[in-house]
């Protein structure tokens, strides 16, 4: 029975190694794994011949197709990342023409907030706000001249009036003198005249 079992065990080991080997021979075989593992796995499979390794030209001409492949893989990789790149560039122009475009635009929106047109002229707000506060001081200055022109034409009138009416007072004086003379000389000249006759 010992026998049985140690030929069991020994049957059990080598099947078991056999089972390893051919799983890391797949899985360092030409048909997956990395480049750089391909790469060893040719190197563990070859035959030394003095300094040589001797390649299956089978193993060489898988290798090669991997190999080949790997660079199409990778170059239509950066063929796709230079159109991504190149419709970034677009993208990047394109947001570059829309901000400068925005930029415009609120400069425009600005420099029309502080400018008005008055009168088919361009004004800035704070040149028409100067220019109407000049005008506010101006008209009160000439308001303030004409006022005082005014209250003093009207004393002058006022006194003129006065004098009017004081010059009156003495002509109406002076005349009821005068009728008074008047009349004093015609009873004289027609006293004088009756008497002569």
């Amino acid at each position: 029975m010992k026998e049985y079992a140690l030929l069991a065990f020994f049957l059990f080991s080598g099947f078991s190694v056999a089972i390893a080997q051919d799983s890391t021979e797949t899985q360092n075989s030409l048909r997956s794994g990395t480049i750089t593992s391909q790469f060893d796995y040719i190197y563990r499979v070859s035959n030394g011949f003095q300094e040589y390794e001797v390649v299956k030209k089978a193993n060489l001409e898988q290798l090669k197709s991997n190999v080949l492949d790997s660079i199409r893989t990778l170059s239509k990789k950066a063929t796709d990342l230079n159109i991504q790149l190149q419709s970034l560039n677009d993208s990047v122009v394109i947001v570059k023409q829309l901000l400068t475009a925005e930029v415009a635009q609120k400069n425009e929106a600005i420099a029309n907030r502080d400018n008005f047109s008055f009168l088919g002229i361009g004004i800035q707000k704070t040149v028409y706000s100067s220019l109407m506060w000049m005008l506010v001081v101006l008209l009160s200055g000439a308001l303030a001249f004409f006022a005082f022109q005014y209250f003093k034409s009207f004393g002058r009138i006022k006194k003129a009036e006065n004098d009017f009416l004081d010059v009156r007072e003495e002509f109406e004086l002076h005349r009821k003198n005068t009728l008074d003379r008047e009349r004093k000389l015609k009873r004289e000249l027609i006293d004088a005249q009756l008497g002569k006759n």
